[in-house]
């Protein structure tokens, strides 16, 4: 993706916690530049008085939104309208909405039929049909306890025999592998899967695949999970040259289960690969 490529940066403060700042800001980067950066909520409320701490350190404009009733979420029309006058002013090539409600759905969806690439950040509560909406999306409590880990040890480097050395008089070659474990891949957790973005070189999980060019066709075997799927698809979508094929859970067995199952995606870079659907026999007795 352009490093130069504009993105509106537009927070919901409602459900966001302002200790996540700096990871957006940093995720953001990571895609291109941000040129708007907004954050909409009440800030008369005193809910809002650890965020207005850390605004003029991160240039970021507050928006200001009265609670009119109670009851009514007036900060995420507010937001709407503003995402919709930005992306009618052709200034930025993508938005970056941030927020754990799924009430931004549609706003995502509708700014990806605009052309938009559209980033979702939330936490790991975020309902799927707003991760689905998105073109990628980044768990913001995931990354934060990623970025307190302290990193461990690099392992004592073994004494490796170069593969230019293979044959001749020795007749074989024999590597240690370490570090790894033994197990179904029930008992790997999505992060494992999602990976880390430490820069170019230190990527892990599907992130290393933004730095690799010759793969066509990605998938995960046996992995049903909604963040992995969603962010598998993500990385074909942005890539544009890679089509994700998906596996649907072994209880999806009826027509109807993968139907609802295929809506929950909107993507012309993915299939659906479900060989346990079950049709009637009409010769069976």
């Amino acid at each position: 993706m352009p490093a130069d490529r504009r993105f509106a940066v537009l927070i919901d403060a409602d459900n966001v916690s302002d200790k996540y700042i700096r990871i957006i800001l940093d995720e953001v980067s990571n895609q291109g530049v941000a040129t708007y950066k907004r954050i909409y909520g009440n800030w008369t409320s005193p809910g809002m008085a650890s965020w207005k701490s850390v605004l003029l350190d991160y240039s970021v404009t507050p928006i200001q939104q009265y609670s009119y009733t109670t009851g009514k979420n007036a900060t995420d029309s507010a937001m709407i309208i503003d995402a919709m006058d930005i992306l009618y002013s052709g200034k930025v090539e993508g938005f970056c909405l941030v927020s754990s409600d799924s009430d931004f759905t549609r706003l995502a969806t509708r700014l990806r039929e605009g052309g938009m690439t559209v980033i979702g950040m939330g936490e790991k509560k975020t309902p799927k049909p707003f991760i689905a909406a998105c073109n990628l999306f980044r768990y913001l409590d995931v990354l934060a306890s990623q970025a307190e880990e302290a990193p461990a040890p690099a392992p004592k480097a073994a004494s490796i025999v170069p593969f230019e050395l293979c044959g001749g008089e020795r007749e074989e070659l024999v590597l240690t592998l370490q570090g790894g474990s033994n197990g179904s891949v029930l008992s790997v957790t999505a992060d494992a899967f999602l990976g880390k973005d430490d820069g170019p070189g230190r990527r892990t999980g599907l992130q290393a695949f933004q730095e690799n060019g010759n793969v066509s066709i990605m998938a995960i075997p046996g992995v049903t999970m909604p963040e992995v799927q969603a962010a598998l698809l993500a990385q074909c979508e942005n890539k544009k040259s890679c089509f994700a094929i998906l596996d649907l859970p072994i209880d999806r067995k009826k027509t109807n289960d993968v139907a609802e199952f295929r809506d929950m995606y909107d993507t012309t870079y993915g299939a659906i690969y479900h060989p346990w659907l079950e049709m009637f026999d009409p010769l069976a007795k």
